[in-house]
């Protein structure tokens, strides 16, 4: 009987997951009591390890719980504890790892200054690193990851797992934007260029180890590129941060012509960031080719381009706010917003009151800045002055929008224009129309008064 490449290889796969679970069951464990003493607690805890290494680990939480609970003065007590968490954490599952998540914090709640408590802070940040899903998936395993492993750095930095969890970081992080690039590259796509720079601004300050930051700083300086004259300057700080701080990028050439035509300074190239961009060039994992055939059905992320040397960030910033919201509603550059909220207490306002928005169809004026005004006005609340400078118009340009019209409807919007334009040209001609027609019979008529009065005299 003869069977394909395709099975034989599956079944490889599947013996050699099989071999592998089978050597995990029996895996040595890792924090043993060598103390060689026959007092009873000792030897339930080393029947409980016994247990945890053959996978029996219901068992052996059994055995460490009766050892809390009738030893409650015993050295080992803490050491057990320990123990029934590590035994969750080996049984895996969600509900194993949910498990021991709770049974690490609790050990570290009641064993801060035990060294098995670093131990216990990475185990979780492993936990949630475990589960981490793609860029393209659910991220909130991400950032449990992305927290557990600051938690690590932060609050047992001299531990040796302060490097681990740093690396760990930098993977996570390079997941976590890598969604927020895909997101705003499909904005960018897409045409809403206001939402593309919101997302991509983020990513390069958020996280500027990510292999594809400098992408990210083209990609905006394009999307800045397309809303407009007004947004130049923005475009070219992209355009410089990717000449400073990615100068091996493959759009550094680029990027000097375009601000050659912005008429912008050309920056030079950072030393230390050539150096850290020079290492991981050199030293960047290559993906296996086990890894390039499971990888599309796998739900794991690839971080094989993660950073292997850098600072990750530690600090969460803030989003910011898209370029399409007005100044005046997201607070501007001071942070203070003209939007207010209060509680009302006439009950009658809204059935009296005069819908603001009807001001200008009931020939109230509108006062510079309010209505249907707003984007004849400046960033800083003046109205825009006519004939004034370049930058001056560039400024009175309204906002750019997230919703482009389609071809279809700017078609469609042409043909709405022509068809009013050509109504209102009709009825401009219809109006000087009518005045010549009735004055004819008005001059027709002054000279029979004329007669009928001469007649009269």
């Amino acid at each position: 009987m003869r069977y394909s490449k395709s099975y034989i290889f599956i079944a490889a796969c599947l013996s050699a997951v099989s071999l592998q679970a089978g050597l995990f069951h029996h895996k040595k464990y890792d924090t043993p009591i060598t103390k060689d003493t026959l007092q009873p607690d000792k030897i339930l805890f080393d029947k409980a390890v016994k247990n945890i290494e053959h996978g029996n680990y219901e068992a052996a939480r059994l055995t460490l719980n009766t050892l809390i609970n009738t030893y409650d003065t015993s050295e080992y007590l803490a050491k057990a504890k320990l123990a029934i968490a590590d035994s969750w954490y080996r049984e895996g599952g969600a509900h194993g790892l949910a498990q021991a998540e709770a049974e690490y914090k609790d050990f570290i709640l009641f064993y801060p200054n035990m060294p098995e408590s670093a131990e216990s802070q990475y185990r979780v940040c492993q936990i949630h690193y475990k589960q981490m899903e793609k860029a393209d998936r659910d991220n909130s395993q991400a950032q449990r990851a992305e927290d557990e492993c600051k938690q690590v750095m932060v609050q047992f930095p001299n531990s040796k797992f302060a490097k681990p969890a740093e690396q760990m970081l930098r993977n996570v992080q390079e997941v976590l934007a890598d969604k927020e690039y895909r997101t705003g590259d499909f904005y960018h796509h897409k045409g809403s260029f206001p939402a593309a720079a919101s997302r991509l601004s983020f990513v390069a300050q958020q996280y500027p180890l990510y292999s594809g930051s400098d992408e990210a700083l083209w990609e905006l300086a394009d999307s800045y590129k397309r809303m407009g004259d007004r947004f130049e300057p923005e475009e070219a700080n992209a355009l410089s941060r990717i000449l400073k701080d990615y100068p091996l990028s493959a759009h550094a050439d680029e990027a000097k012509d375009r601000l050659a035509e912005l008429k912008q300074p050309i920056p030079k190239a950072d030393p230390d960031a050539v150096a850290r961009m020079k290492y991981e060039i050199e030293n960047r994992t290559k993906e296996g080719y086990l890894s390039r055939i499971i990888g599309p059905f796998s739900g794991k992320p690839d971080v094989h381009l993660a950073a292997k040397t850098g600072d990750p960030s530690m600090k969460a910033l803030r989003p910011n706010v898209p370029v399409s919201v007005p100044e005046s509603a997201s607070g501007g550059q001071t942070g203070v917003s003209d939007v207010t909220v209060s509680v009302g207490t006439d009950t009658s306002a809204l059935d009296k009151g005069q819908d603001a928005r009807l001001s200008a169809q009931n020939g109230t004026p509108a006062t510079p800045g309010e209505g249907e005004q707003h984007a004849s006005v400046l960033s800083n609340g003046q109205p825009a002055a006519q004939g004034g400078t370049q930058s001056a118009a560039a400024q009175n340009q309204p906002l750019p929008t997230n919703h482009p019209l389609t071809k279809q409807q700017l078609k469609l919007l042409k043909k709405a224009q022509e068809k009013a334009a050509k109504k209102q040209k009709n009825a401009k001609q219809k109006n000087a129309a009518e005045p010549a027609s009735s004055s004819q019979p008005a001059s027709a008529g002054q000279p029979a008064a004329a007669s009928a009065s001469g007649s009269a005299q």
